[in-house]
């Protein structure tokens, strides 16, 4: 059964893991591209006819989707090795399929490429984690502002503009999807576009270069205002998308959990900074040196203050594996949601371990216990299953943790890095339990 057949059934098939709690990690893990840099950037190879090669780019589940959504446009898409190879010279911009942008919010971000180059396009509305409403307003205000007629039905979006303009565009929130999708529909535009408030992420300033590879003209990537001036034509290039600091993170704070020893690389230390700053408070023995960055943890976490904000604050996808970890902190943690309004999904299963946590609104009250205990637990998006999987690793005994898939959206051969580095993880299906 696949994916789109369990959402429609709402049986859950996939795959379980299995593990044994209680080993310290060890080791080193290798990093890869980062997906929430992929996703973007191959969202702007809409915007060339020319082909584009992404090498080391992980097959991830949100890449083959996108991929997908790709496909059913009409672009040629190939892998060599672990390179992507995509040219978009034969697309229909009214093809996306509803079925897979509804499984993934990124794919909204072929709206702006799209209508861009093309001076129309229909995208359905779309789906992804059930974290929170994160609307698509300010993608859809900043759109029209550069000339777009936009028109909704049947659960669909339309978008016309013969030919885009510049304008001066205020983001109320600093979205990064809206930032994206805004920032490749301007290097086509006609003029100069100004977008304030713009979201400062790393994957925003990989998009910014990669647009820029392409022959776009923008100034300004990682501050909170981007200029942009728009270009006739793209071409193809060669780019190497950024290492991923999400799942370098999840590393960290599982090494940080299970008392470890890790090395995460390659990575850029300084998109670390903010979950480097919190784990050094937290008691963690941290060297920098060039693209790796390693974390020994030899004594008991001590409890901190985290407050998740758009970068260069701490990134809300590490909110739910601080958490797991903070809860065997001697002590009481105060974290604090500010991005999604519901990224606490993780709480009840971590409670069926033995964790102390209270929720008072976006704030959670996380009061570390001795330890926690292995339990079935079920993951409901991507960076609660990986939260549960760092708990699993650091608790007493055996966890199972169903629906697994999510972690394959955005980490590659998680199980197996894992067991890399000394853990007792192993993924089986239902046939092999039985």
């Amino acid at each position: 059964m696949n994916h789109e057949e369990q959402e429609q059934t709402g049986i859950a098939h996939e795959p379980d893991l299995y593990i044994q709690g209680g080993r310290p990690l060890r080791g080193e893990a290798r990093i890869e591209a980062s997906k929430n840099a992929v996703l973007p950037i191959l969202s702007a190879t809409l915007l060339t006819p020319d082909a584009v090669r992404l090498p080391g780019v992980p097959w991830l589940h949100d890449v083959d989707t996108l991929s997908r959504v790709h496909k059913a446009l009409g672009t040629d898409l190939q892998r060599e090795g672990h390179d992507l190879i995509v040219q978009t010279n034969d697309v229909d911009p009214f093809a996306a399929p509803e079925h897979l942008v509804r499984r993934m919010r990124a794919s909204f971000l072929i709206a702006g490429p799209l209508l861009a180059r093309f001076g129309a396009a229909r995208v359905p509305l779309p789906g992804g984690c059930a974290i929170g409403s994160r609307p698509i307003d300010l993608h859809l205000k900043g759109l029209v502002a550069l000339g777009a007629d936009v028109q909704s039905g049947n659960g669909s979006i339309e978008f016309r503009a013969p030919r885009l303009h510049g304008a001066n565009i205020y983001l109320d929130f600093p979205s990064v999807g809206a930032t994206e999708n805004l920032l490749m529909a301007a290097t086509l535009a006609d003029g100069w576009t100004t977008i304030e408030n713009a979201a400062q992420e790393p994957e925003v300033v990989d998009l910014a270069n990669f647009l820029c590879s392409l022959g776009a003209e923008v100034r300004g990537a990682g501050t909170a205002e981007l200029r942009i001036h728009g270009v006739r034509r793209l071409h193809g290039a060669e780019y190497q998308v950024i290492s991923d600091r999400i799942e370098a993170g999840t590393y960290l704070v599982a090494t940080a959990a299970t008392g470890g020893d890790v090395t995460v690389a390659p990575v850029l230390p300084e998109h670390l900074k903010p979950l480097l700053a919190k784990l050094r408070e937290a008691g963690g023995v941290i060297e920098v040196h060039g693209d790796t960055v390693r974390l020994r943890q030899s004594e008991r976490l001590r409890p901190i203050d985290v407050k998740t904000m758009p970068h260069p604050g701490f990134p809300t996808d590490l909110q739910a594996p601080l958490m797991a970890a903070l809860s065997l902190a001697d002590g009481t943690s105060v974290i604090t949601e500010t991005v999604f309004e519901n990224r606490f999904m993780h709480v009840s299963e971590l409670r069926r371990m033995g964790a102390d946590i209270k929720i008072e609104g976006r704030t959670a009250m996380v009061t570390g216990v001795s330890h926690l205990t292995g339990a079935n637990l079920h993951a409901s998006d991507l960076r609660a299953a990986a939260a549960l999987v760092i708990a699993a690793l650091a608790a007493d005994g055996r966890s199972t943790i169903a629906d697994a898939y999510h972690l394959d959206r955005g980490y590659a051969n998680l199980e197996e890095k894992f067991a890399q580095l000394g853990a007792d993880i192993e993924r089986r299906t239902c046939s092999e339990v039985l």
